[in-house]
């Protein structure tokens, strides 16, 4: 008897241990297991994050935040209707959660239903209200893509002036203004003097502007200029056509019959906007004096904050050498995407700089160069820069230039 009583004490023994244990098993800090998912999910791993977030679902039911994370891993898949389901979830369990309408309405613009994500916006301004700045810029999104563009801008440009925190603002409003249809003339005058080793020299010109929907925008140009005791005209037509919803194209055609100006210029460049803000450039440019030139060139580009900053380097191939020159440019944005202060560094000259002497052979040459920008008014726009440069010449001969540029630009 005491035999069968040991026994059943044994098995009684072993039946609480593996209730422990598996009590033990199902007890755990969802939190946790929200950071291990989500590393998961982002690691690439997408089926193992999903199915610890679904396990976890199965005994807390309304942690959103898990709808989300399934949500947005589905979208990244491209399975837009799943993620709809459990993003619908989220936001049904917790309606003033600004995080579940941003991965609903994300998931929608994937999938391309405009409709749908309006929906989703009004609902989430109505629950949240105009105060969450990310639901207004997804408001310009939508805008964006069903191409009512100047509303979208509109929205941007309220978003800017608020201080925004939103990454990659600015350049989102570049991407739209090159959409928007903006008529404009307007009148540049440059100055620059040499300290006696020449004549000062005087550029005068004066451009308008318009938008197409194959050229983008396009802007035709008349430059005029006394240099070296004497004078003359160059003609240019720039383009900045649209290649895609992340890049666009460059490019550039003008002759003259002046002598210090190329008799033929051509260039060309194609730019692309990636995450996180940055932009990058290839292009290549032609300048045909006596000889040619030929110019391949590049640039990074990064929007952070209020700042814009740009690096933009040269390679000029030659039959006596090549040479190479670079230019780092930085903008403060504080009132608006159409006002700025800069300043610039370069070495050598740039085939962009069209009132620098690109002919002469320069040892070496550095240029430092200051600036602002500012819309007066909707229509208005004035800018000033100054700029000192510094070129060698040969061994011991130095050429010093002081330029001063003012313009003024008319919207209509």
């Amino acid at each position: 008897m005491k035999k069968w009583q040991h026994k059943s004490l044994l098995i009684l023994v072993l039946l609480s241990l593996v209730g422990v244990e598996a009590k033990a098993q199902e007890s755990y800090d969802p939190d946790a297991k929200f950071f291990e998912a989500r590393k998961l999910i982002l690691d690439g791993k997408r089926d193992e994050g999903r199915k610890i977030a679904k396990m976890v679902l199965e005994k807390y039911p309304n942690y959103s935040d898990f709808h989300i994370l399934i949500g947005r891993s589905y979208s990244w898949d491209g399975k837009y209707d799943s993620a709809s389901y459990y993003l619908d979830q989220a936001i049904t369990i917790s309606p003033q959660y600004e995080d579940a309408y941003l991965a609903y309405i994300d998931n929608l613009f994937y999938a391309e239903d405009y409709d749908k994500a309006r929906e989703i916006i009004d609902l989430g301004l109505e629950k949240i209200g105009p105060v969450s700045n990310n639901l207004s810029y997804r408001l310009s999104r939508y805008h964006y893509y069903t191409e009512d563009y100047k509303e979208a801008l509109k929205i941007a440009n309220e978003l800017f002036s608020k201080n925004a925190k939103i990454d990659g603002l600015l350049n989102y409003i570049r991407a739209v203004q090159r959409w928007t249809r903006i008529n404009a003339v307007g009148a540049t005058y440059d100055f620059d003097s040499f300290r006696g080793a020449l004549t000062p020299w005087n550029t005068y010109s004066v451009y308008g502007r318009t938008r197409t929907n194959l050229t983008g925008s396009i802007i035709g140009r008349i430059t005029h200029s006394n240099r070296f005791d004497g004078s003359g005209t160059q003609y240019e037509v720039d383009a900045f056509p649209s290649l895609g919803e992340n890049s666009y194209g460059y490019i550039n055609l003008g002759v003259s019959n002046a002598f210090f100006f190329p008799s033929f210029r051509f260039g060309g460049s194609v730019f692309w906007n990636l995450k996180k803000a940055w932009e990058i450039e290839g292009g290549y440019r032609l300048l045909m004096f006596t000889e040619n030139t030929h110019i391949y060139t590049g640039s990074l580009g990064k929007y952070t904050g209020n700042w814009w900053i740009n690096l933009r380097l040269n390679y000029i191939p030659g039959q006596d050498g090549s040479s190479t020159s670079g230019n780092l440019q930085a903008r403060y944005y504080f009132k608006g995407p159409e006002d700025f202060f800069s300043a610039q560094f370069s070495t050598g000259v740039s085939p962009d700089e069209e009132n620098r002497d690109f002919q002469s052979q320069l040892l070496n040459s550095y240029r430092l160069r200051l600036g602002y920008q500012h819309l007066w008014t909707d229509r208005w726009m004035g800018f000033g820069f100054v700029g000192y440069s510094q070129d060698q010449i040969s061994s011991n001969v130095f050429r010093n230039n002081l330029n001063v540029s003012i313009g003024t630009e008319f919207r209509f």
